[in-house]
């Protein structure tokens, strides 16, 4: 701490930041009161101004949770875990007036995960002008456990959805304060990846979120069949029925119980009984399942850029169903399940390798159809959006099959690779490897900025729905000149393989066979449509000729 170091006088108490090489960085602002002893499972509740000064110099705790599979790419230390985790950090430019914020909201199944993670440090995204702010929340069973009884305690008779609430009371506490340090409170993009861009979903459907963001950034996220809280729906149980399995597998016979456990040693227990954390339907903060609300138009009208990773089950195994022994069974088990669908999903998905047919079904499945979803229904609602395919490998990666693996994109976005997890494939220092990160992080600050993705010496990203491309996005030079000379046409996708490319036949007869699929599960109202695919989906009955 230096006499020196930025004071940003914000509405909520003033904070002491750093210096950091052109930077004001402030680490750990909390944004509400701690969700601790009779808090725990409640709306976040408003944090008192206050008037003393307050040290923002370190980051502030993650919610508690289980720690990540050992060896996992992912794996990395979050050395400071407690339920007191309602905070916030912000990355800005010395000078900044104006500029537009970035929100980040970190993935990990809603289950683990900080947003101190070096992987996604929001400094060289903000040194490309802007202000990018990362953001922890509640996890697991205590950000997403619905109960009877915690209905009964609440006026409007709802529970779950408590990470979902700690999001929404974030992004309110940056439109009252980031003015203080340069941001823009009208230019606010919330972005996230994997539980994260579930969570953006989830935010575009709740009211409660409406007017408190621009823009939003959808990677690799899937819109899952969710829980309705006290009706049956998709053969999921209610919301309450989990809460009431997830109590009594823990021993306890309330909830002041299970208010009494430690914080970490409730996470790890509910891991080892299977919690799942999602948002659940609840007529009030999530008002309709979410791939109802997109289709319907309920969603919040903001342009949407979204997109999914061509390897993103390699390194999410555990979503992998057992495999038949051989390609007869594999085909045999395939025709029982999808009928007259069967031979489109074999051409698709060849018994001649199960493995990668699986793969690549489970992956396009839950994250290809969720972001073509999103896609058409922004494009139905006359909503820019914007769709990429990250298809990229490197030496280290390719050496592993990790391919394109889920996640990877972020060392680009937030160009951290030298700083990624232990066990993370490195790509090699090199004029191509940096001109990709430096094109990625400049299509996102842009989107950012004002809606339209451009990149110095890139491809024009034409809107996905209407082909059209932003008047201010003029190519730069020759390689920028790509698709500039084609006519408007819907269905662009930016393809990131080794250099950006526009593409318009990538994923073929993909969307329209899954939707099939997945159409025919919602229709019959008591199956989980999206977790079931490939030689996982319901055996099909007797009397089903479609």
């Amino acid at each position: 701490m230096s006499q020196t170091d930025p004071i940003a006088q914000f509405p909520a108490g003033p904070a002491r930041g750093r210096h950091e090489n052109g930077l004001q960085v402030y680490r750990g602002l909390p944004y509400a009161l701690p969700p601790t002893g009779a808090r725990r499972w409640r709306p976040p509740a408003p944090l008192p101004d206050r008037s003393e000064l307050r040290d923002a110099g370190r980051f502030g705790p993650a919610c508690p949770q289980p720690q990540r599979r050992a060896g996992s790419v992912y794996e990395c230390d979050i050395p400071l875990k407690d339920e007191d985790c309602l905070n916030l950090n912000i990355w800005a430019p010395e000078d900044a007036k104006d500029l537009p914020v970035l929100v980040w909201i970190h993935g990990g199944n809603l289950l683990r995960g900080a947003g101190s993670e070096a992987l996604t440090d929001g400094a060289a995204l903000a040194r490309r002008g802007q202000v990018v702010v990362t953001i922890n929340y509640r996890l697991n069973i205590l950000g997403y456990l619905a109960h009877p009884e915690l209905s009964a305690e609440d006026p409007q008779g709802l529970s779950g959805n408590y990470g979902l609430l700690d999001q929404i009371a974030a992004l309110q506490w940056v439109q009252r304060n980031i003015a203080a340090v340069g941001g823009d409170p009208a230019n606010v993009t919330v972005a996230g990846e994997s539980a994260g861009a579930l969570s953006v979903y989830y935010l575009m459907c709740a009211p409660a979120a409406r007017g408190l963001f621009a823009r939003a950034i959808a990677q690799s996220g899937h819109i899952c069949s969710a829980q309705h809280l006290s009706r049956e729906a998709n053969g999921m149980g209610t919301g309450h029925d989990t809460g009431l399995q997830t109590a009594a597998g823990l021993g306890a016979k309330s909830i002041a119980d299970l208010r009494a456990w430690d914080a970490q040693e409730l996470a790890l227990a509910a891991d080892r009984i299977g919690f799942a954390a999602q948002g659940v339907v609840d007529g009030v903060i999530l008002p309709d399942q979410p791939l109802h609300l997109f289709n319907s138009g309920k969603t919040a009208p903001v342009p949407l850029l979204t997109g999914f990773n061509s390897g993103e089950i390699l390194t999410l195994e555990f979503l992998m169903p057992p495999l038949p022994e051989s390609g007869e069974d594999y085909t045999a088990m395939i025709k029982a399940r999808y009928g007259d669908l069967a031979g489109d999903f074999l051409a698709r998905y060849p018994a001649s390798d199960i493995k990668d047919s699986t793969e690549r079904a489970v992956g396009e499945a839950l994250f290809g159809w969720t972001v073509l979803s999103a896609a058409k229904a922004q494009a139905r609602a006359q909503l820019p959006v914007f769709v990429y395919y990250f298809d990229h490998g490197y030496p280290q990666a390719q050496a592993r099959g990790l391919h394109g693996f889920h996640a990877c994109e972020l060392a680009y976005l937030f160009d951290t690779m030298e700083q990624s997890p232990p066990a993370w494939p490195k790509a090699p220092r090199s004029g191509a490897e940096a001109a990709l990160t430096r094109t990625i992080g400049e299509y996102w600050t842009s989107f950012a900025k004002d809606g339209q993705p451009r990149s110095d010496g890139a491809p024009l990203w034409p809107d996905y729905g209407t082909g059209r491309r932003g008047a201010a996005d003029q190519p730069a030079d020759a390689a920028a000149q790509q698709g500039a000379d084609r006519p408007a046409a819907a269905g662009a996708v930016l393809h990131f393989a080794d250099q950006p490319a526009l593409r318009y036949d990538l994923f073929g007869g993909m969307y329209d066979l899954i939707e099939a699929d997945f159409a025919r599960k919602r229709a019959a109202g008591n199956l989980p449509w999206n977790w079931s695919v490939g030689v996982a989906s319901p055996l099909r009955g007797p009397d089903e000729t479609r």
